[in-house]
């Protein structure tokens, strides 16, 4: 997991895909967008722009990918993400390939990021992540979760 903010893009040391994913996702101005998915660069890179209530973590699972990395930004309101490192993700559920996601119940030594507006956090392929909770009360958020496949940095 790395983390950061949109108005210290260099000072976070992001490998140039991750860099260029996030500018290219902040020049469509995704604060302005309606909820929905939105393509930057084909399958290789699209961003996710959605509204929600955060709740609190027992009520929800966390989830991993393979395919792609996922680059959250919060736009507006605050959350939660707890997450873990790779091969932390307990109790799994089913796979679903097509739409690159696993939920899992419980992450071992769960660790957790508050993100305010213009904080990014990123979670590489396989790290589990559970965004979208509140430690004291339900908050509305807004947010774009931009997804850029793996092979932009691991090529195979």
């Amino acid at each position: 997991m790395i983390t950061g903010h949109i108005d210290h893009l260099a000072a976070a040391g992001l490998a140039q895909p991750l860099y260029d994913a996030l500018v290219l996702a902040l020049a469509e101005n995704p604060a302005q967008k309606q909820p929905d998915s939105y393509t930057l660069d084909g399958e290789r890179l699209f961003m996710n722009v959605m509204t929600l209530t955060t709740q609190p973590p027992q009520e929800k699972k966390a989830e991993l990918h393979r395919a792609y990395i996922d680059i959250q930004l919060l736009l507006e309101g605050c959350e939660t993400i707890h997450f873990g490192l790779a091969e932390s993700a307990r109790e799994l559920e089913e796979w679903h390939p097509e739409q690159d996601y696993q939920l899992c119940n419980d992450i071992d030594n769960s660790q957790r990021l508050t993100l305010e507006p213009g904080m990014f956090a990123i979670f590489m392929p396989g790290e589990p992540h559970k965004p979208g909770c509140h430690d004291t009360r339900c908050e509305p958020v807004k947010k774009v979760v931009i997804k850029l496949h793996r092979d932009a940095l691991f090529p195979v």
